[in-house]
């Protein structure tokens, strides 16, 4: 299914393409990657295996040589990826089509390449653009790369589920009120547990203020092809969505696509940027698979997403009667920030089986060869997709059965952390948006040294350091160490937490800007 597409104007140096011209039953890059794998000839090129010739036994084994003589240089036949002009450039007008993009970008560096160039592409040294705290590392490594300055916003909590959302139309307006200079906002939608934000009322505020709305939409490829899945964020009205199409569809790991819609994107310059965080020598099996994703969701996609839906109702139905277990539902929206729930994406409260998340991914994993996509303290979330089919549904649905039992809690049971900690929104910003002392760029570049945790307030951290649950950073590169934010970290570890980003796992030490 094709969805309509935006009505935003083409920038008037680049000529629209007749879409009415173009045949999704086609896949032209995958194509010629194809004749190119199968012509026999002398390869004096890269890389160095020669079509699998000099590959190692193992290695072969695993690949086969289909893939090891598909994996080539970028041949005549195969366009450049980054000044097109041939199978490429068709393959990526098919796909701008076929997402309701108007034009659109391959990535081989993941979703992580779009998030970089998209805030290069809109952000030069110290502007201010506004984003969640619980935006992906890689937006963090785009703030250091284009020395922008973040405008933090705090995202939704629900403290029961101890789970973060999406930011609210309201919280952006307010950013802007205060920062009417900021360049861009980015959003995070879905969230990893499917959660999605209002895309469609944000990106309204944003245009008042004539600034683009980005999008990490990493998990949520599949949305424009199927009506049952909430509104992509470019049909909400967002101007850039990046978009990870190894997720949720049927590309290889590391295949990915930027889409952007209007005018408030200078895309000569994202050209640009996205050739500074990509690689010169792309890997033309990742290229294919994201032309080969495409075709099949054009011609295919309805069809496909109607199964994984109905096999996703068949999970959270039968998982629903578990005694014990819980599922993350539409009805329990209880946050401005949770505006539509993505069905293919079961969250599956396992707290009241007296047991955490941890404990319930390794009996899974090594009682039932049943592995979850991100075990949390009181959840295990699962990625449904069009890959999965009856036999994985019976077998998670057995395993879940077989979990301990409600009625003998563990002693080691945790709480929700919602009851052990302060509430976390008295550690950030408050609604004056402050600006920190130091841009995560000039953090990241400045001399560091290590100080005992006790030692470490009133310094600014070099260190992105995140709590889980409940996914929100507590500090920044660039913002000051505070007496409540270590405290905070060090109940949530003392509760059975975890902590990313600190280079000291256990939080003896932090890293911070030598003064």
């Amino acid at each position: 299914m094709i969805l309509g597409f935006s009505t935003h104007k083409i920038l008037p140096d680049r000529p629209q393409v007749n879409r009415q011209l173009l045949d999704q039953t086609q896949f032209p890059l995958l194509a010629s990657l194809q004749a190119c794998a199968n012509r026999r000839d002398a390869p004096f090129y890269t890389p160095g295996h020669k079509r699998g010739a000099g590959t190692p036994d193992g290695l072969r084994t695993l690949l086969g040589m289909p893939a090891l003589q598909a994996d080539l240089p970028e041949l005549p036949d195969l366009d450049n990826l980054f000044a097109p002009q041939g199978v490429i450039q068709e393959a990526q007008e098919l796909a701008a089509a076929a997402f309701g993009a108007e034009q659109t970008w391959f990535l081989t560096n993941g979703s992580t390449g779009g998030i970089l160039a998209a805030i290069l592409a809109t952000c030069h040294p110290g502007d201010k653009i506004i984003l969640p705290r619980n935006v992906h590392q890689s937006a963090i490594s785009g703030l250091v790369l284009a020395g922008a300055m973040p405008v933090f916003l705090q995202p939704e909590y629900d403290p029961q589920l101890d789970i973060a959302h999406s930011i609210t139309p309201e919280a952006v307006t307010e950013a802007l009120s205060a920062h009417p200079d900021a360049r861009a906002v980015m959003m995070v939608s879905p969230t990893y547990y499917g959660v999605c934000g209002n895309v469609a009322e944000i990106a309204q505020r944003c245009h008042q203020y004539s600034i683009p709305l980005l999008v990490d939409e990493a998990h949520g490829s599949h949305f424009a092809f199927h009506t049952g899945l909430p509104t992509p964020a470019l049909a909400a009205g967002a101007d850039l969505s990046v978009q990870s199409i190894h997720k949720t569809l049927s590309a290889l790991t590391q295949a990915a696509m930027l889409h952007v819609q209007g005018d408030r994107i200078e895309r000569d310059r994202l050209t640009r940027t996205l050739a500074l965080v990509q690689s010169t020598s792309p890997n033309y099996l990742l290229l294919a698979s994201l032309d080969a994703a495409r075709h099949q969701m054009a011609t295919q996609g309805k069809e496909l997403l109607e199964q994984t839906l109905s096999l996703a109702r068949q999970a959270s139905t039968e998982i629903a009667q578990i005694p014990g277990l819980s599922l993350l539902t539409p009805d329990q929206a209880k946050t401005p920030g949770f505006a539509a729930l993505d069905p293919t994406r079961l969250t599956v409260t396992v707290s009241g089986l007296g047991i955490d998340g941890f404990t319930a991914d390794k009996i899974l994993h090594n009682q039932f060869g049943v592995i979850c996509e991100l075990p949390s303290l009181q959840h295990l979330t699962f990625i449904i997709t069009l890959g999965n089919q009856a036999t994985d549904i019976h077998r998670l649905v057995c395993a879940l059965k077989s979990l301990p039992s409600p009625f003998s809690p563990s002693p080691s049971f945790l709480p929700p952390l919602s009851s052990l900690l302060p509430p976390l929104s008295s550690l950030l910003s408050p609604l004056s948006f402050p600006l920190p002392p130091l841009s995560p760029r000039q953090a990241f570049f400045s001399p560091t040294e290590t100080l005992p945790i006790a030692q470490a307030t009133g310094h600014i951290s070099t260190e992105l350091i995140c709590p889980y649950p409940p996914g929100i950073p507590v500090l920044m590169p660039g913002e000051v160490v505070t007496e409540a934010g270590i405290a905070y970290l060090q109940q949530v570890l003392a509760a059975g937490g975890i902590i990313s980003g600190c280079s000291d796992p256990d939080l003896q030490t932090l890293k911070v800007v030598r003064m």
